[in-house]
């Protein structure tokens, strides 16, 4: 075998660290997960984490690739077919990205997770961008601003789970609560609370405010 190819073994072992650091930093936080801990629930040495990954730090990070890597894939599954097909949106993200919700979560709440957020910012704004051209009325505010604000709303589910649950009166992370989480978003994206005329009057509000009338 070439030096240069890895060893199969190898990847699976890096596969089994990276997933055994996701269940540790979701259940303790980054700060309280050891690496002997995240070793045990691997299955290796700590040995091996240091040789695979150095740090606990760039471990972190390698965890985030990961949910990046993953993000896009289901990204460009969805704009290869937007609107088509039989499949939930919310369910088939889910079903990817269930086993690392409770990362997610934590390593937002701790401030971290910023390599994810930074790319569901870019691929939102996309999604925007392309939506803008097919408005007739220009909007306001530009595409990366609005991409921010909904990437923060879209990764709440993640963070505010529970409550979310308790909400909607159903578990947020099981098939019913895909389906109905889907169908609130289209209600949501699809019927806006304010009309046309009541924007405007809000804007025109806005104005007179940073002006000091």
């Amino acid at each position: 075998m070439s030096s240069a190819t890895p060893d199969p073994a190898d990847l699976t072992a890096r596969a089994r660290i990276r997933d055994a650091a996701m269940r540790q930093f979701g259940e303790h936080g980054f700060d309280a997960a050891t690496i002997r801990g995240i070793a045990e629930t691997a299955g290796v040495s700590s040995g091996l984490i240091r040789h695979h990954f150095g740090s606990k730090q760039a471990l972190r990070e390698a965890c985030d690739q990961h949910l990046v890597a993953l993000i896009r894939r289901l990204n460009d599954e969805v704009r290869a077919d937007p609107f088509g097909g039989e499949v939930n949106q919310v369910a088939l993200a889910r079903a990817a990205m269930g086993p690392y919700q409770r990362y997610l979560g934590r390593a937002l709440a701790e401030g971290a997770a910023t390599a994810v957020f930074d790319e569901m910012v870019a691929l939102s704004e996309q999604w925007i961008v392309d939506g803008d051209a097919r408005r007739a009325d220009p909007p306001e505010v530009d595409a990366r601003p609005r991409a921010v604000v909904v990437t923060a709303m879209a990764l709440s589910v993640a963070v505010l789970h529970e409550q979310i649950s308790r909400g909607l009166g159903v578990e947020v992370f099981s098939p019913a609560g895909d389906e109905l989480l889907a169908r609130t978003l289209l209600e949501i994206y699809s019927r806006p609370m304010l009309t046309p005329a009541e924007a405007r009057q809000a804007r025109a509000a806005l104005d007179r405010s940073r002006h000091g009338d």
